[in-house]
């Protein structure tokens, strides 16, 4: 039970979703509970929609078999659109990282999401990720440029290091946005003209 909750003070039912709600990150005792008595006080409705839309989640969204995003398809909408350029793949760690480059407007080729990235004080390895995916991927698509868009902290670096060093040897140009992006930070923060302009200063690797 999350701190600062007796469960034996609440009901079952009440104890229960709090620590549902507080196991989800960002999510903290106070904020679980003050989530869990919303849905208490509000008629069955909200309640009703809150969990169609959880299980909608899980039954209808897939991994995109071609770059990891998420989709409802097999194949997502940026790998089906012919006017992106399918020569050059942007590798972000989420695909929350996507749609924050996508606002950009800026870049227009295909993606690949790692869904992680390497950390293995997390316990995070490279079979973790879909690290040799994009290997095999470049391998036969052929594949011109791929930039490396990991977060700029300890482990999107490690990250970037491991994939260039993998890239490389696969005679395919390997670059990674520029350095505008505050170090420590998550790609899906940063406003659009920031990674534009990080996108349009990449650098080679």
């Amino acid at each position: 039970m999350q701190q600062g909750f007796d469960s034996q003070q609440l009901a079952e039912p009440v104890a229960h979703l709090i620590e549902e709600f507080g196991r989800l990150p960002g999510i903290g005792p106070k904020t679980a509970a003050r989530l869990t008595f919303f849905l208490l006080r509000n008629n069955d409705d909200q309640a009703q929609r809150l969990s169609q839309a959880l299980l909608g989640l899980k039954d209808n969204i897939r991994f995109c078999a071609r770059c990891y995003n998420i989709t409802t398809e097999d194949v997502c909408v940026y790998c089906k659109n012919s006017n992106r350029d399918p020569r050059v793949i942007c590798v972000v760690e989420e695909p929350l990282d996507l749609i924050a480059l996508e606002r950009t407007g800026k870049y227009h080729g295909l993606y690949h999401v790692l869904h992680g990235r390497i950390a293995p004080l997390e316990g995070m390895n490279r079979e973790d990720i879909y690290f040799d995916a994009l290997i095999d991927r470049v391998r036969v698509e052929g594949t011109e440029e791929v930039i490396i868009a990991t977060n700029p902290n300890l482990e999107g670096d490690a990250t970037a290091y491991h994939l260039q060093r993998a890239l490389v040897p696969l005679g395919v140009r390997v670059s990674q946005l520029g350095r505008g992006l505050p170090t420590g930070g998550d790609l899906e923060w940063a406003d659009p003209s920031t990674l534009g302009l990080a996108i349009d200063g990449r650098r080679e690797l």
